[in-house]
């Protein structure tokens, strides 16, 4: 990591992320549930379709993505539904490429469209749900944080890398050359809250108080669903 980022967030012990492995299930994580905080919502990733005027995306499909430039715009997953008569999430399913089933070929959708980054919220999606953190969260921007990053992230089996941090500074996490990818799981020290994202994934799951759930499934510009606890 550049000096600046392992300033914001330095080394952590890795037993810090024991909690996480003991609600872990066969999906690595996926179907946790945090004791007392019984309630979840996904954040999906965006999303976005090309305008007449658009340019080439900057993004390179390597992880975590910008806003694709100008001309592009927010495609919202409900929207892509509507269209195609699809579910915004099908049944037994994680937001994930088996989304949007009538598009197997997606053939036709080439260079019009750009589906979420896998394993990774994009930028205009992490500072959102970060805006939503913290404002849910008692010490704000300055709540104490841990991140934690998968090994298949990192290439690094030997080692668990979780890193510490204030919550007003999860931007330096994104701006991160040397990790390509959000945090594996970013979550409050008092354990009050818990994000996750997987590996394969088109969208993170926030496990936490149920005023936070509610108001990402309430918010117009965030784009969250309530799915089931098992699928």
């Amino acid at each position: 990591m550049p000096d600046d980022i392992l300033a914001l967030w330095p080394l952590a012990p890795a037993a810090e992320t024991d909690w996480l492995a003991e609600l872990a299930d066969d999906d690595g994580l996926t179907g946790y549930e945090v004791p007392g905080r019984p309630d979840a919502a996904w954040v999906l990733g965006g999303m976005y379709e090309r305008g007449p005027a658009a340019g080439d995306s900057v993004n390179d499909g390597q992880g975590r993505d910008e806003h694709p430039g100008p001309g592009w715009e927010r495609l919202r997953w409900a929207e892509l539904a509507s269209r195609l008569g699809d579910p915004v999430v099908p049944q037994d399913v994680y937001p994930c490429f088996r989304c949007f089933p009538s598009t197997k070929s997606r053939s036709h959708l080439l260079g019009t469209m750009e589906w979420p980054a896998e394993g990774s919220l994009d930028r205009p999606t992490w500072d959102q749900l970060i805006r939503f953190l913290t404002a849910h969260s008692p010490g704000g921007a300055d709540t104490p944080c841990l991140a934690y990053y998968n090994p298949l992230v990192m290439q690094d089996f030997d080692t668990r890398h979780v890193r510490s941090g204030r919550l007003g500074a999860a931007g330096a996490l994104f701006d991160n050359p040397d990790v390509l990818y959000t945090p594996t799981n970013l979550w409050a020290a008092d354990r009050s809250w818990v994000v996750l994202t997987d590996y394969d994934l088109w969208g993170s799951k926030v496990c936490g108080p149920r005023p936070l759930v509610e108001a990402l499934l309430a918010d117009p510009e965030i784009e969250a669903v309530r799915l089931p606890w098992t699928t």
